[in-house]
């Protein structure tokens, strides 16, 4: 009897200390973005990606026995209910987060979550940022549980004016951005690349405008045509880009338009056949690669929501902490936010490594142009237009790279 208690207590024991181990148990991630209001159907794509990628991840192991799960949280875009949001997080006791829609939103939750881990050890919270690129994030702003899987607002403008600066076309240039701190950071950065590589360049027109509260876009329209600009470049997203590039189709604007985010949701509906060859955008990945790396993911995404794939750090993000979780044998934050660090892993577009000095992904970076499908450079559309993104061309991770003046404080 003895014998037998003493073996099922230790019996006991060992399972308990199986299913604390990074095996054996399931991982719940907090996604804080919009999901209703103006940007919502951004965010609603953005939740089933990562709810997506989650999923093949768990199929095939990557992270051994460790599974994902992907809770939804609508924030709203605002930077106060998302605080409230973390809030439930933590009463939760959900240790991981995503988020990436609206900097000034990153930025808060940085702040939060790095107060929050220091009046609570062994209760850690790490976060994941897979778009809010404000370079503050890993530069100023930089905190040791923040880690950026997107390329910051700088890297985008430092690749999108080496290659501005080789097209000779381009003399007269109109900067229009959403006013906040990435808008504005997009406005700064473009100004002062061009100036240092193509100073012969004029910057004819500048304007702010306040984050998704525009509806019509035809007076800032008028203003870039009046200005004689023959390029745009804008950071705007969501419906601020669906509803600029619907206004300068409607107003017969002849100019290009250099993106940060036209291939995100209902920009590609509103440009159609009027944006062939003149909208481009820089990020990190492209479906129609050369080596259409990823296409089989966008394809199984499409039949399963009817919808486009097109924010591949979901993809990026999972695969790192499933990484993290096998080398460390542990899901616990503290153990895994010290393997991501430099850590390096493949993603649909090559070779990520994070950054140790600011946490910053350091990756290839794509310019696309918006053309009607070929069946060879251009096998895939986007929102069933007829229409996609054809490679311009992929400049290097280092070509793109950034100094950072972040001093990291490492926990003891």
């Amino acid at each position: 009897m003895f014998n037998l208690k003493r073996t099922c207590t230790a019996l006991f024991l060992t399972l308990a200390v199986f299913a604390g181990s990074a095996y054996a148990q399931t991982v719940k991630i907090a996604f804080i973005d919009p999901l209703s209001g103006l940007l919502g159907p951004v965010g609603q794509n953005q939740l089933r990606s990562w709810k997506y990628i989650a999923e093949i991840a768990n199929q095939k192991h990557w992270a051994g026995g460790v599974n994902f799960e992907i809770v939804g949280f609508d924030n709203k875009l605002s930077p106060q209910e998302s605080l409230t949001i973390l809030k439930q997080v933590e009463d939760q006791g959900i240790r991981y987060i995503v988020q990436g829609n609206g900097s000034s939103v990153a930025l808060a939750l940085t702040d939060a979550v790095d107060k929050y881990n220091a009046r609570n050890p062994g209760k850690e919270i790490l976060y994941l940022n897979y778009a809010a690129v404000d370079p503050d994030l890993t530069n100023s702003k930089c905190d040791y549980w923040h880690f950026a899987l997107d390329i910051n607002a700088n890297m985008k403008m430092e690749a999108l004016t080496t290659y501005l600066a080789k097209d000779k076309n381009v003399k007269n240039v109109y900067l229009l951005n959403q006013n906040y701190s990435f808008g504005q950071a997009v406005a700064k950065a473009a100004k002062e690349y061009l100036a240092r590589k193509r100073p012969d360049i004029k910057i004819v027109g500048e304007d702010l405008h306040p984050l998704a509260q525009v509806k019509d876009f035809a007076p800032y329209v008028s203003k870039i045509k009046a200005a004689g600009a023959d390029t745009v470049i804008t950071g705007n997203w969501g419906n601020d880009l669906a509803l600029l590039i619907k206004a300068a189709k409607d107003a017969g604007l002849n100019v290009k338009f250099y993106t940060y985010y036209a291939a995100t949701t209902g920009v590609p509906t509103a440009m159609g056949a009027t944006g062939e060859g003149k909208v481009y955008y820089v990020g990190y990945w492209n479906v129609n690669n050369e080596k259409f790396v990823g296409a089989d993911l966008a394809m199984g995404y499409l039949k399963k929501f009817d919808d486009d794939y097109y924010t591949m750090a979901t993809y990026t993000g999972i695969a790192y902490l499933a990484k993290a979780f096998k080398e460390t044998k542990s899901t616990d934050p503290v153990k895994v936010a010290k393997a991501l660090e430099g850590m390096k892993v493949q993603s649909l577009n090559g070779e990520v490594e994070m950054r140790k000095s600011d946490h910053q992904a350091q990756q290839s970076v794509t310019i696309a142009k918006w053309v009607k499908v070929n069946g060879k450079t251009v096998k895939y559309d986007q929102e069933k237009t007829g229409y996609g993104w054809e490679t311009e061309v992929v400049i290097p991770a280092y070509v793109a790279t950034q100094p950072t003046s972040c001093q990291m404080k490492r926990p003891n």
